[in-house]
């Protein structure tokens, strides 16, 4: 048996900062295979640590045991030595054990632990993309390299994209979307408005209505690029720009991943949990000496309290004064 696989079926964000593990296990033994969601193949399917991506779409098309089965059975004939799992959850365990992989190699205390050949003790301080890279066990104080291997084609396209609507250099992205509620912040439309030069509107299809209607705020001098470019073409207008305002949500680990600067605008979350942004010049705006702040791990669809007061009076001009 040889190859490794890696199993992270989680959000994009957490994709993405898996990236320097994928790496880490690359550069040791050449590139992995990697069992991910539709989107994440369609982000990292060219990464040059990947060599294969194996879709699995849990939640729809995938979803239910004979689908597990198929893909476990699947996974059994390419006959993997090690498999890495990221993802602390039990259909990740139970998929490796299925597909016959004799190294199983997570967290301890995750959900399919017991499964696990060998149980990495998860750092509980630090950035996320560290803990991850843990699983490696790499030499003491290693930082995480997190990437995108984005191509020169992608970036040719984020520069036609921009040709095509005038927008020329410097201009800044903004990406007002989010999968939880509470991590939006209200104030996008009236920041584009005070913004002083171009500004580019990022998010998934699922976002194109309320970056049409961040852009509406900005005629001519804002345009949405929101459900018309793909991932990897959206990473290659935020490293373009060179600065990505965001909510806590996948756009920003996209901005750590290809180095660009980011103004990240926190409520219900926190930095501390180990998913903020990177960079040394990435500045974090959030209100501090709020109780009930953080609610939750991922920020719940609408406040517990019903005040919103975390992300309501976190005001236009303070992150003007932090962007300018």
């Amino acid at each position: 048996m040889s190859g490794t696989l890696v199993v992270q079926t989680a959000f994009l964000g957490d994709l993405v900062l898996t990236t320097g593990l994928l790496s880490c296990l690359a550069e040791r033994a050449g590139p992995v295979d990697l069992v991910t969601t539709p989107a994440g193949c369609s982000l990292l399917g060219q990464h040059p640590a990947v060599r294969r991506t194996w879709s699995y779409d849990k939640h729809a098309a995938d979803r239910g045991v004979a689908n597990l089965l198929r893909l476990a059975s699947q996974l059994s004939g390419e006959r993997y030595g090690t498999a890495y799992l990221p993802h602390r959850s039990l259909r990740s365990a139970v998929l490796a054990v299925l597909a016959r992989i004799p190294l199983r190699i997570g967290f301890a205390g995750s959900a399919g632990a017991w499964s696990y050949t060998r149980r990495i003790e998860r750092p509980t301080e630090g950035h996320e993309a560290e803990r991850i890279l843990a699983l490696a066990e790499p030499a003491p104080g290693a930082r995480a390299r997190l990437s995108l291997g984005l191509t020169e084609a992608e970036r040719r396209l984020a520069v036609e994209w921009l040709a095509a609507r005038g927008v020329g250099q410097p201009f800044v992205t903004v990406a007002p979307g989010s999968i939880w509620g509470t991590k939006r912040w209200p104030g996008y439309e009236a920041l584009v408005r005070a913004l002083p030069g171009p500004v580019v509107v990022i998010g998934g299809a699922e976002d194109r209505a309320l970056a049409d209607a961040v852009a509406a705020a900005a005629p001519g001098r804002a345009h949405s690029a929101a459900g018309s470019l793909s991932l990897r073409a959206s990473a290659a207008l935020i490293e373009r720009a060179g600065l990505l305002v965001t909510n806590d949500s996948a756009p920003l680990h996209l901005a750590s991943a290809v180095g660009a600067r980011v103004v990240a605008i926190f409520g219900p979350t926190v930095p501390a949990f180990g998913f903020g942004p990177r960079g040394q010049d990435d500045v974090v705006v959030q209100l501090t000496g709020l109780g009930c702040r953080p609610c939750s791990s991922h920020g719940p669809m609408v406040c517990p309290l019903g005040h919103h007061r975390c992300m309501k009076e976190i005001s236009v001009e303070r992150v003007l004064e932090v962007i300018n």
